[in-house]
């Protein structure tokens, strides 16, 4: 009886022992279901909201589009001033509708913007301008605007080019001529070359020669069209090209300076370009206002005479701030009755230049 009351208690005295861990046992587990299903529905709650907002913009793109025609239509006529929205930005845009371009860029009330406004809707309605592609506003704009038009309409080399190697130009001046002070001639922001300054030189005629030739050889006006857009993505290439020009109108304002001093016979804005405190000679000419351009300046109104001089182009260009005036329509040229090419150039200020357009 002893021995089996003693195996009773033991026997009771066990459980009772392994009573608490079964209950510490089955406590975890309540509580990891607790944490478990804590987690669930805080994590719903989460994802709830965002799904709402998601589906809610969803839904906006299909039921309020207008807000959105506005933003398609901002990139695509500005993407280009986005350096983070094209690898290579055109430094010469598509053609865009001129009284839209006029309405995004002269929005104001002031008595200028009322201006500008007329003038657009002058040339648009008398001369049939429809079109406006945009260039890039830096001090080389007057030779990107012109250049671009030279190689997109399919303009050939002027006469007095063809007549010589003008690769040669810079070696000739130097050597044959003693102009040994084009060694200060400055590459746009490069301020000095020295020595290197007519092997350079050649370089950038040398590409302007083959560029202008490869692009004139494409009769197509697409093929020639496309050519130019991926020439003009090219900066390298494009700055080399308005160098090219730069130093060509050099060569010719030397030509004609030399002309003045023995009496021959030279176009009438020749007076004017070498009459100025800054330009009384070639050197100074160069020092002070070629050597600006695609730095800190760009080309003045009798520099536009030059240029065109040089090309050999009739420039047509519209000013639109003198709308009204007798100076609203100029040609940059002197030399009636020659049987050059035209272009068209736009206007606001004098300084930056736009391409019109008549038809796309």
């Amino acid at each position: 009886m002893g021995q089996s009351g003693s195996k009773m208690e033991s026997h009771t005295k066990g459980n009772n022992d392994n009573f608490p861990s079964a209950l510490t046992d089955r406590s975890g587990f309540q509580s990891v279901r607790q944490t478990i299903h804590w987690l669930s529905g805080f994590l719903w709650q989460t994802l709830e909201g965002r799904l709402i907002l998601g589906v809610g913009f969803v839904l906006g793109l299909f039921f309020i589009q207008k807000p959105y025609v506005y933003i398609g239509r901002f990139l695509k006529h500005y993407k280009g001033c986005f350096p983070g929205m094209t690898k290579k930005s055109l430094s010469v845009t598509p053609a865009m509708d001129l009284l839209e371009y006029c309405e995004l860029e002269w929005k104001g009330m002031t008595p200028h913007a009322d201006q500008i406004r007329k003038a657009y809707g002058e040339i648009y309605r008398v001369h049939n301008i429809r079109y406006i592609c945009r260039v890039r506003g830096d001090n080389y704009c007057a030779l990107r605007a012109t250049l671009f038009q030279v190689l997109s309409n399919g303009i050939p080399f002027p006469s007095w080019m063809k007549e010589q190697d003008i690769t040669k130009l810079p070696e000739k001046l130097f050597y044959s001529q003693g102009c040994n002070w084009i060694q200060q001639y400055s590459f746009g922001p490069e301020k000095y070359t020295g020595p290197k300054a007519c092997y350079k030189l050649r370089k950038c005629i040398d590409l302007l020669k083959f560029q202008w030739g490869d692009i004139y050889g494409l009769k197509d006006k697409e093929a020639r069209e496309k050519a130019c857009k991926l020439l003009f993505m090219d900066e390298s290439s494009e700055y080399k090209m308005y160098e090219a020009v730069k130093f060509l109108m050099l060569y010719l304002a030397i030509e004609m300076f030399e002309g003045m001093r023995h009496g021959q016979d030279v176009p009438n804005f020749c007076a004017i370009l070498f009459s100025r405190d800054t330009s009384l000679d070639p050197f100074s000419f160069m020092l002070n206002h070629l050597n600006t351009i695609g730095d800190s300046g760009g080309l003045e109104q009798i520099e536009m005479f030059l240029l065109g001089y040089t090309l050999q182009l009739q420039m047509q260009t519209f000013r639109l701030y003198k709308y009204g005036t007798e100076e609203f329509e100029v040609s940059f040229t002197d030399v009636c009755g020659r049987d050059w090419h035209k272009i068209t150039l736009l206007t606001e200020d004098d300084r930056h230049y736009n391409i019109p357009v008549t038809h796309q």
